[in-house]
């Protein structure tokens, strides 16, 4: 397979580009881009979404939220995700040429993966994300751009990295904020993503809608001239968030009018407004703001993406890619593995679970027993067919009795908790062997910035971790009716159930968003025919656990890295069916950017599983703080039940170095030690766990 050919393309871009008025190529900067019939150049609409699937635009499989994926902790896996999302997107595209429809939603160009740093649990958008860790947050980010763009002479889709950064919430003021980030904190966690994805190729990224300490995000001096052109040598497309360049002037007063903003962003790099801003270029090129050269620029950079996805080829590359893999059996296969290992045991008192078939009658509680939108999160598809929590634990546990009961709203809205629904719950509850609670949130209160206000929830943020109280009224209730009480949470961010039900429940269970299949996912799990394997990509704090306000952007106080608040669950953290021990590990090669270790590892338990190796790093350094620990490498291995395996796990040294207060990265001038596990080297993970790591003392 021929390799991409980036030159090739940017030629045949200058060439349909230089034929082109200026006013026409002013046109084709908008994510709306009409067709230009004189030169045989059709529409095309940029805006195109694919964060866990390809997105609004009706059927498409729907995988697990982006927060599950990364609790996979198996780069690979999301790999294979990327690459079923991009050949579903082929497949739609095809057909979408055929019958005409170049609209919005139809096109090649994603605007994922999200790979902002979820650095606060309240973050109603941190569900898109690949969680906390910069690292982690890299690997999974860089395999699913190259999962979504191929490897052959044309993009099979185009990735976008978003949103460049340092923007994390809160929901409510991103038009407005000016988020403060020191040189230290934007290089060793708020850029290293973003460094990984252009470094791998992205087609695409995308400028977020807040300031950068001082600057507009779509305009920026220092993240896009300096960082991302100069020093990182990105050759794709720029691209605004939605009406991000009207908030240069609307909403940050960064300019006097939105024709001074569209200039400004223009002559910063940004290529491609979506949104209507850059209707203004025409009033800005005829006041002499910006140059023709300025507009061919954007053009040429733009024209060059839709030559690399092969638009002007007489025969159209991966035009023979059919409708019917949408969906289809491979696809539906990998939804459901990528489920099972996004799905986090936070807690298994006593071993309670598997269930197996010990229990004849179990009630299935709670507002997501039967939520199909607690299934999909946000920026998501339509799937032909959706499996519930109920759902799946009716087809699995085909020898029980399973009674489903909702019990009380989602949330308490003016007063409002469900009341009527209390005793439903109840009555199922109390005939019941076991209770499973389904519980949690959705996209309608949880997401995106959005006016909903209640209890708990801030414009799409959240003000607490603690479950919504109409959800632990009901909680405690069956807790007090019933002994043997299993809580599945579905959400995209931290989950406090309150002291009570933390410690009343036999077992917990966080599922995030976890795609179409998800509750037939939860139900082969609690049966035990799955060992579960997710580990939390975020931490989990109490409720009530005092933490840094959303809108401060240090690091310090934040994260497991930094952070100096006990967490109710950590980083890292998921309990298992069966016990890996870690009985050797050793480093057997040493380059200048990777590190390679060899790790002996035995399943001393009675059933299969997929072990998630974490490697982490600690080190000292004299001239400016490090974190606690710092997530270096994943892996992840199939161990049957009494296997033995050694593996081989791969370090990035770039997170065995010290940051210091300029940005730069450096050899720590203290010791360095590696710890391995199946978790982080903390006292908690290890007491709750109770599995300790091995060590190595590394020279560097």
């Amino acid at each position: 397979m021929k390799k991409m050919d980036f030159e090739r393309a940017e030629k045949k871009a200058e060439s349909i580009v230089s034929a082109m008025t200026v006013y026409e190529k002013i046109s084709q900067l908008l994510y709306t881009s009409p067709a230009i019939e004189r030169l045989g150049i059709n529409e095309y609409n940029w805006w195109n979404e694919a964060a866990h699937g390809v997105a609004r635009a009706d059927t498409a499989t729907v995988f697990p939220q982006a927060i599950g994926m990364a609790a996979t902790f198996n780069p690979e896996l999301i790999y294979e995700v990327g690459d079923a999302v991009s050949d579903e997107a082929r497949a739609k595209y095809n057909k979408n040429v055929q019958f005409g429809d170049r609209g919005i939603y139809k096109g090649l160009t994603f605007w994922a993966p999200n790979i902002n740093i979820f650095r606060d649990g309240r973050w109603g958008r941190g569900q898109e994300t690949f969680g906390e860790d910069p690292y982690l947050t890299s690997r999974m980010g860089v395999s699913y751009v190259k999962g979504i763009q191929g490897d052959g002479e044309f993009l099979k889709a185009a990735a976008c990295a978003k949103h460049f950064a340092v923007h994390s919430g809160p929901e409510y003021s991103r038009h407005v904020c000016d988020t403060k980030a020191s040189m230290k904190d934007m290089w060793e966690t708020y850029l290293p993503a973003f460094e990984a994805c252009v470094r791998a190729g992205v087609a695409g990224v995308m400028g977020a809608y807040n300031r950068t300490n001082g600057e507009p995000c779509c305009a920026h001096s220092y993240l896009m001239e300096e960082v991302l052109f100069k020093k990182w040598g990105f050759r794709g497309y720029f691209v605004s968030d939605c009406g991000a360049i009207g908030d240069i002037a609307n909403g940050h007063h960064y300019t006097e009018t939105a024709e001074e903003a569209a200039a400004l962003a223009l002559k910063k790099g940004c290529d491609l407004n979506c949104g209507n801003t850059y209707e203004k270029l025409i009033d800005a090129y005829e006041h002499d703001l910006i140059t023709e050269d300025d507009i061919t620029k954007a053009a040429v950079r733009l024209y060059t993406i839709r030559a690399l996805l092969g638009e002007f080829e007489e025969k159209r590359p991966y035009f023979d890619v059919p409708y019917s893999t949408v969906n289809c059996k491979k696809h539906r296969e990998l939804n459901l593995k990528t489920a099972r290992q996004s799905i986090v045991l936070l807690k298994n008192e006593k071993s309670f679970l598997p269930l197996a078939d010990k229990y004849r009658r179990i009630a299935v509680i709670g507002p997501n027993a039967n939520s199909v939108r607690a299934l999909e999160g946000n920026y998501n598809g339509r799937s032909p067919e959706y499996i519930t929590v109920a759902d799946g634990i009716r087809r699995v546990f085909d020898r029980s009795e399973i009674s489903v009961a909702t019990g009380s709203a989602m949330v308490s809205t003016r007063g409002y908790e469900g009341e009527e629904l209390l005793s439903g719950a109840l009555a199922a509850a109390s005939e019941a062997d076991v209770a499973v609670l389904c519980l949690g949130l959705d996209s309608s209160i949880e997401g995106e910035e959005m006016n909903y206000e209640a209890d708990g929830f801030y414009r799409g943020d959240r003000t607490t971790s603690y479950l919504p109280k109409s959800q632990i009224r009901l909680a405690e209730a069956v807790c007090d009716i019933c002994e043997n009480v299993v809580v599945l949470v579905m959400c995209g961010s931290a989950a406090d159930l309150g002291e009570k039900v933390n410690k009343a429940a036999k077992a917990v269970l966080h599922l995030w968003y976890p795609g179409a299949l998800g509750g037939l996912a939860a139900a082969e799990i609690l049966h035990g025919d799955v060992c579960p394997s997710g580990r939390l990509a975020i931490s989990f704090y109490k409720g009530d656990a005092i933490l840094p306000d959303i809108s401060e952007y240090s690091m310090d106080g934040r994260t497991y890295a930094y952070g100096d608040t006990e967490p109710l669950y950590p980083f890292g953290y998921g309990l298992s069916y069966t016990e890996v021990e870690y009985k050797k590990a050793s480093v057997i090669s040493d380059e200048d950017d990777v590190l390679t270790l060899e790790i002996t590892l035995k399943n001393t338990g009675g059933c299969d599983v997929v072990e998630k190796t974490q490697v982490y790093a600690h080190f000292e350094d004299s001239r400016t703080k490090t974190p606690k620990y710092r997530l270096c490498a994943v892996g992840a291995n199939e161990i049957p039940a009494g296997a033995e395996k050694t593996v081989r796990v791969t370090a990035d040294k770039k997170f065995i170095k010290a940051v210091l207060p300029d940005g730069e990265r450096v050899t720590p001038d203290g010791k360095t030690t590696l710890f391995i596990g199946g978790h982080q080297p903390d006292g908690l993970s290890e007491k709750l766990s109770g599995q300790g790591c091995l060590k190595i003392d590394y020279k560097g």
